[in-house]
């Protein structure tokens, strides 16, 4: 009677929880209708109103004062159904410019009325408005310099007042009523009544597209007429329901302690993607995550069992783990995303764990265990020494000529970030050399039996989504290239896979062990 193993059940519950999770973000593109015999609320832009745009400045939420009301202006008409983007000139108040900071107010109401001062906005009826900070604390950006001529690497501890460049906001567009009944919950908070019964506009601050990279630090340099590019796209059902969920879902990470720079890579990957192509990135994230733990779990499963090193290189092990703890040790000198440090962590955990199996280590002794080696064995670390002595001919000048370029042509904030970009940089342009090793090995016994190739094909399809992904969330230049470098020694594997066929019983027989 067959049953089912572990890895079926939990591959199949995650591909129904997938898909049912797609099921449920493509309902929210849909409005329910409004049946015959129910209420209907008309909303307010089915008329096709004329309306405008009145814009204030605050370094109080609330201003209290009529001193503290900036007015920075007025856009009418507000052409609500076109994109639109608006250069504002805003006077920086001195609360602000010394370590404070700043709000933005915006009103939208009908053309014809004409009132400009705060207290008449606010009393007046139909309007919507929304307020948000325009400034935020952070640490400013580590300065670099050449290390050579010397110089003096700044590092600020303190955050200090940064404001933003560029704010964006929505309205709602595209829908003529809302069933009374069945309002999603999630708009609750934008909705608000007009004296006819209808729905004003729903006006949504853009969340998703309010990003570190709109942050400048306020400096004695900075103007006090300060520029703030303002920027409004209209939006549709669906896709503002999705912002909105997205938002609640990323505040209740950042309670968790996630950073707001990872909280930034995350809205760039809703903000910045197609609706399409994000649904197809959520799916091929899901399926990714599965081969990642169906890789690990077969990995883990091909070392523990592992009774003998043949046809597997010891050299290509030690590289790997090498050079993970490198990229780490990158990325954290680069300060970046959790998304991307995550997995280099974790893979950086498993690789030294490798490096236990081919070099046994007595941890109660601390000291290196004896192991004897069989004849296969001792002809693999033979084939591994010679195809590693071809590599070193050139790989290690190269390496070494790149750190002295970088180091004269190159900033860096201290010399240790020069030794690891210098270090990754090897790692990155020439790493892969490293896996020729066993590519040799494998030429030479005209064999690929010795590969835990389960774990390697789930690792290979792993490593064609990292392409997709090194479009979508933002990284460091040399670590997306790398996704791309491994594509040319995966497609090899395959080749040599095609080539040499799988003889299951070769890797116990001695003497089918032999250099040709």
């Amino acid at each position: 009677m067959w049953l089912p193993s572990l890895s079926f059940i939990c591959s199949s519950f995650f591909i129904i929880y997938v898909g049912h999770s797609i099921f449920s973000l493509a309902r929210l593109f849909f409005l329910p209708a409004c049946e015959p015999g129910e209420r209907c609320i008309k909303y307010y832009l089915h008329h096709k109103p004329k309306l405008k745009l009145v814009t204030y400045a605050s370094v109080n939420p609330i201003p209290k004062t009529v001193r503290d009301q900036l007015y920075i202006g007025e856009i009418s008409p507000f052409s609500y159904t076109e994109e639109f983007e608006k250069v504002l000139n805003i006077k920086l108040p001195e609360k602000t410019v010394k370590n404070g900071t700043l709000f933005f107010h915006l009103f939208i109401l009908d053309e014809s009325v004409n009132l400009k001062k705060w207290n008449d906005l606010v009393s007046w009826r139909d309007h919507v408005y929304t307020r948000l900070p325009i400034t935020s604390f952070q640490i400013p950006k580590m300065s670099t310099f050449d290390l050579l001529k010397g110089g003096e690497s700044h590092m600020f501890q303190v955050p200090v007042t940064h404001i933003k460049k560029e704010i964006g906001f929505n309205v709602l567009t595209g829908v003529k009523e809302f069933p009374a009944k069945e309002i999603p919950v999630e708009l609750y908070r934008l909705v608000k009544e007009a004296q006819d019964g209808s729905i004003l506009p729903l006006l949504y601050y853009d969340f998703l597209n309010d990003r570190i990279d709109h942050l400048e630090q306020i400096t004695e340099e900075t103007p006090l007429n300060f520029q703030i590019r303002l920027k409004y796209t209209p939006i549709n059902i669906g896709k503002l329901r999705l912002m909105i969920h997205t938002e609640a879902a990323l505040k209740s990470l950042k309670m968790y302690g996630v950073s707001d720079k990872d909280m930034d890579q995350l809205k760039g990957v809703f903000a910045d993607t197609n609706i399409y192509l994000l649904v197809v990135t959520l799916f091929v994230s899901s399926v990714h995550l599965l081969f990642d733990f169906l890789a690990l779990k077969n990995d883990v499963k091909f070392w523990r069992s592992r009774t003998t090193l043949a046809g597997l290189s010891l050299r290509s092990v030690l590289w790997r783990a090498f050079s993970q703890t490198v990229i780490v040790m990158y990325l954290f000198d680069e300060e970046a995303s959790i998304l991307v440090l995550g997995p280099a962590v974790v893979s950086g955990i498993i690789e030294f764990w490798k490096v236990q199996k081919v070099i046994p280590v007595d941890w109660k002794k601390m000291k290196l265990k004896k192991v004897q080696l069989t004849a296969e064995e001792k002809m693999t670390r033979l084939i591994d020494a010679e195809g590693m002595k071809y590599l070193s001919y050139i790989l290690y000048p190269l390496c070494i000529a790149g750190a002295i370029y970088s180091l004269f042509y190159q900033q860096y904030k201290s010399w240790y970030s020069w030794l690891i970009h210098s270090l990754v940089n090897g790692v990155y342009a020439f790493g892969f050399l490293f896996m020729l090793p066993q590519l040799f090995i494998n030429y030479k016994l005209k064999s690929v039996a010795h590969l835990p190739w389960k774990s390697f094909m789930y690792k290979a399809f792993n490593t064609f989504i990292d392409d997709l992904f090194a479009f979508i969330i933002t990284m460091p230049t040399a670590h997306r290239l790398a996704c791309f470098r491994d594509d040319v020694i995966f497609i090899i594997y395959l080749y040599q896979r095609w080539l040499y066929p799988v003889d299951k019983s070769r890797i116990d027989e001695s003497s089918h062990l032999k250099i040709e």
